[in-house]
C-alpha cells in the first residue's frame, strides 16, 4: 500500500480522501506522488496513516463509485454532479464574501483577498467547464461510440487528446492553487474568534465549495483523462 499512488488510493476507496485531506496531503493535483513520498514531505508517521486505511470497509466502498462507469457516463456524471454544483453555488457564495468585506473588511483585510481570489477561480472554472462540455467530452463520447462500432479513430480539431486534457490539468492546478492560497490567508478557513454567523457560514460554503472540486479534478485528472488517453491510443492501433 505504502508505494501505491496516492491517486491509486483514493481512486480504489474515495473515502481515503478525507484522511489524506485531515493530514494535509493533496489527492488531486498533486496525487502522482507515492504514499511514503507524500508522508516523507509532511513528517507524518506513515503506518498511522495505514491503520486508518484499513478501518475503511473496502466492499461498502465498492458500491455505485463513479470511478467504475464508462468514460462517456462518467462524463456526463462530472457535468450533472460537479458543474451543475460549482454553478449553483457560485452565485450563492459571492453575496456572502460580499457582506463579508463591507462589514468586515476593515477589521479583517484578507477577506477582500479572499473575495479576489474566489472571483478568480469562478472565472476560470466558468471558461473550463464550457471547453469541457462543448470540446472535449463530446470527444471523449465519440472515442467510446466508435469502439464500440469497431470503428478507428475519429477525427478531432486539436490533434491528440493529450493537448486539450493537459490544458484542462493546468487549470486544474491554478483552481487548487488558489483555494490553498485562501487556506493560507484565512487561517485554513477557521472563522476569527469575533467571527458572526454570516461568516462562518461563508467559510463553510468554501470548505464545502473546495471538498466538491477536489472530487471533481481527481475524478478528471485520475480517471477520466488518464483512461481516454488509453483508449484513443487503443482506436489509433487499429488504424
Amino acid at each position: 500500500m505504502e508505494e501505491k499512488l496516492i491517486s491509486e488510493l483514493v481512486t480504489e476507496d474515495y473515502r481515503t480522501a478525507s484522511i489524506f485531506k485531515k493530514h494535509g496531503i493533496d489527492f488531486c493535483c498533486g496525487g502522482k506522488i507515492t504514499l511514503t513520498k507524500a508522508c516523507e514531505q509532511k513528517g507524518i508517521n506513515k503506518t498511522e496513516i495505514i491503520e486508518e486505511i484499513k478501518k475503511l470497509n473496502k466492499e461498502e466502498s465498492k458500491t455505485n463509485k463513479p470511478e467504475d462507469l464508462e468514460l462517456d457516463s462518467l462524463a456526463e456524471h462530472i457535468v450533472n454532479k460537479h458543474h451543475t454544483y460549482v454553478r449553483k453555488r457560485i452565485p450563492e457564495i459571492e453575496p456572502f464574501l460580499t457582506k463579508l468585506v463591507r462589514v468586515h473588511g476593515e477589521k479583517h483585510p484578507e477577506l477582500q483577498k479572499t473575495r479576489k481570489i474566489f472571483n478568480e477561480i469562478k472565472d476560470e472554472l466558468t471558461t473550463h467547464m464550457q471547453k469541457e462540455e462543448s470540446i472535449l467530452f463530446p470527444y471523449i463520447k465519440k472515442l467510446v461510440q466508435e469502439k464500440k462500432e469497431g470503428n478507428t479513430i475519429p477525427q478531432s480539431p486539436f490533434g491528440t487528446i493529450k493537448n486539450p486534457i493537459q490544458m484542462m490539468e493546468q487549470e486544474h492546478e491554478q483552481a487548487g492553487n488558489g483555494f490553498k492560497e485562501i487556506r493560507t490567508i484565512t487561517n485554513n478557513l477557521i472563522p476569527p474568534e469575533d467571527a458572526c454567523n454570516t461568516y462562518r457560514v461563508t467559510f463553510s460554503m468554501l470548505a464545502e465549495f473546495e471538498d466538491d472540486l477536489h472530487r471533481h479534478i481527481h475524478l478528471e485528472n485520475n480517471v477520466l483523462f488518464p483512461k481516454a488517453i488509453e483508449l484513443e491510443d487503443e482506436l489509433l492501433t487499429r488504424g
